[in-house]
């Protein structure tokens, strides 16, 4: 495992991983906990609108993927806030747009489709000096956020209760979309968009069956994504297995033994 470490891009892979698994890890108890799950899949399928737009347009996939995944993001929580229709509503139609639009780009990015496959299963090669840079900058931008995690928690388990305190619900909706769909594109790369979504939902959802406190969860949270990155990237290099896939399955391990647990110790 020691040689692995010798490889610069295993490195940058592992850190990237990291960063990005701290990210994911911060926000996945906020998704787990407010029954957000099919979000993280239905900005998954934009940013793959917005890596196909790339590709048809001849420039950098993940520069278009960003910003027509936020755009995805405020708009589901713009029809969610100003209509009757539920969140799931709101994200199955627009997951239904993006696929389309993705596969039209697609048809059009005639010689560019085997660049597609990097994107959809991740690769360790794919991470460069700029996927680092941007993935460090919103995690230190992460870090002035932090502040907002006592208000977000608040209206995440009484959200009646957090707008009768006056607490800006609405507007922390927004920014917690927001923020998780630059998470997910940042993640594209070391995980691939078909298994991204797990990143924003299996360690919280591990976390969730063995915490008794928000805090405590976040905090959970946090370790196992870390935790299952870099065991899933050194088991990636060792069995030649994609990155994604490998990181996805042992946070699912994880998730097992936690299930186990809470079944055997006699919790529902």
């Amino acid at each position: 495992m020691l040689e692995a470490l010798s490889f610069p891009f295993f490195q940058r892979a592992l850190l990237a991983g990291v960063l990005v698994s701290l990210l994911t890890g911060l926000l996945s108890p906020f998704v787990v906990q407010r029954r957000l799950s099919f979000l993280g899949d239905g900005l998954a399928h934009a940013a793959f609108a917005g890596v196909a737009l790339g590709l048809f347009l001849r420039g950098e996939p993940l520069w278009f993927a960003l910003p027509f995944t936020f755009l995805v993001a405020m708009a589901i929580t713009f029809v969610k806030e100003r209509t009757e229709l539920s969140e799931d509503t709101a994200i199955g139609v627009f997951f239904a747009l993006s696929v389309a639009l993705g596969a039209l780009f697609l048809s059009q990015a005639r010689g560019y489709v085997g660049d597609a496959m990097g994107y959809l299963f991740g690769s360790l090669l794919a991470v460069g000096p700029q996927d680092l840079l941007a993935v460090g900058l919103l995690l230190l931008l992460a870090l002035f956020l932090l502040p907002l995690w006592g208000p977000l928690a608040y209206a995440t388990f009484d959200r009646e209760l957090a707008l009768s305190d006056r607490v800006p619900v609405a507007f922390h909706d927004y920014l917690l979309s927001g923020f998780i769909a630059v998470s997910l594109v940042l993640a594209v790369k070391v995980v691939g968009i078909i298994l991204v979504a797990a990143f924003l939902v299996i360690p919280g959802a591990t976390a969730r069956l063995l915490a008794p406190t928000m805090a405590l969860l976040t905090l959970l949270s946090l370790l196992l994504a870390a935790l299952s990155t870099v065991l899933g990237l050194f088991l990636s290099f060792l069995l030649d297995w994609p990155s994604g896939a490998s990181i996805v399955l042992f946070q699912a391990f994880l998730f097992g033994l936690a299930f186990v647990k809470t079944v055997f110790s006699g919790g529902k």
